[in-house]
């Protein structure tokens, strides 16, 4: 126990936590600003399980990392686009399209990777390239501060950036400002000539680039190939810490630092004599847990809402 608590309290601890939460970030800042345009996107498991095969492809067959980043971006990007089209323009229902998308995305991932490589289970066949390690001079040599910034995948460090980026598109910029429009009351935006349809697709394309980036990690940084279903379900969980942020950036990404490191928790209590799979069961249950606070924070902020407007009609 002793050490377990060492582990915990350890800088190696920290930098765990920036290393398991980079691809839930990714996932979080995608599923924020298409939740912002006011669609109800589930499919970002799938954005990361093509993007995550589609890099590993394009950069193990042209031996250039670029082309590799190009691939997963535009296979992530084509999910996205698909289920535009077919909630937007089709208006299927957006959990059901979703769904869809996920099992195409298990199911479809396997399929090309056993065509590719004759393996159903994982690429380490093929000779992929993968995203650098960054060592940051300086802050490397400062004690404790460089072991736990330092060091890192450089999407660890794009992930955060990406908070900041999300944060000035959504709140700085005209485009976020029609996205936000759209979310709130699409038919008010209609009636200033914003056009809706086309900013819920700009928000999803949006989406989709983020979360690409969140599956290229897990084959070409966590690691350095791609497995049978590797997100695990990484893209809903960036979902429920977009809920848990209450749809802010900042918050957000606090709350995906906080279910990455229930994940690294686990790693730490699989050296007890615990079953495996109860830990690897441990980030899901945070996130159930997670979801109950904002479900009762939700109900409570609503039926404060509603004896406010009780008040008012009173006194009138």
């Amino acid at each position: 126990m002793e050490n377990i608590i060492a582990n915990i309290l350890s800088p190696q601890f920290i930098y765990t936590i920036l290393r398991v939460s980079t691809p839930l970030v990714f996932a979080a800042m995608a599923a924020l600003v298409v939740r912002k345009s006011g669609i109800m996107c589930i499919a970002f498991e799938a954005m990361m399980l093509f993007s995550a095969l589609g890099g590993v492809i394009g950069s193990a067959y042209t031996q250039n990392l670029y082309v590799g980043i190009v691939v997963g971006i535009l296979s992530g990007v084509l999910i996205a686009v698909i289920f535009a089209y077919f909630v937007l323009v089709l208006k299927s229902h957006p959990v059901l399209t979703g769904l869809a998308l996920n099992i195409l995305g298990s199911g479809g991932t396997v399929f090309a990777m056993f065509v590719l490589t004759g393996n159903k289970g994982t690429t380490s066949s093929l000779r992929s390239l993968r995203f650098p390690i960054i060592n940051i001079p300086l802050i490397e040599d400062i004690p404790l501060i460089g072991q736990i910034f330092s060091g890192h995948n450089i999407l660890t460090y794009i992930s955060l950036l990406t908070v900041l980026a999300v944060y000035i598109l959504i709140y700085k910029t005209t485009l976020g400002l029609r996205i936000r429009s759209v979310g709130e009351n699409p038919h008010a935006a209609e009636s200033v000539g914003i056009k809706v349809v086309r900013t819920k697709v700009i928000a999803l394309i949006i989406g989709g680039l983020i979360a690409s980036f969140g599956g290229m990690y897990m084959s070409m940084g966590y690691l350095p190939f791609f497995t049978r279903d590797m997100v695990s379900g990484r893209g809903f969980i960036g979902i429920a810490a977009q809920n848990l942020g209450g749809g802010v950036p900042i918050y957000t990404l606090i709350a995906a630092l906080f279910f990455g490191s229930a994940d690294a928790i686990s790693n730490v209590f699989q050296t007890l004599r615990i079953p495996a799979e109860f830990m690897q069961m441990l980030p899901y249950v945070v996130t159930i847990i997670g979801l109950m606070f904002v479900g009762t924070t939700n109900k409570d902020s609503k039926e404060k809402v509603k004896k406010i407007k009780e008040i008012k009609g009173e006194s009138i």
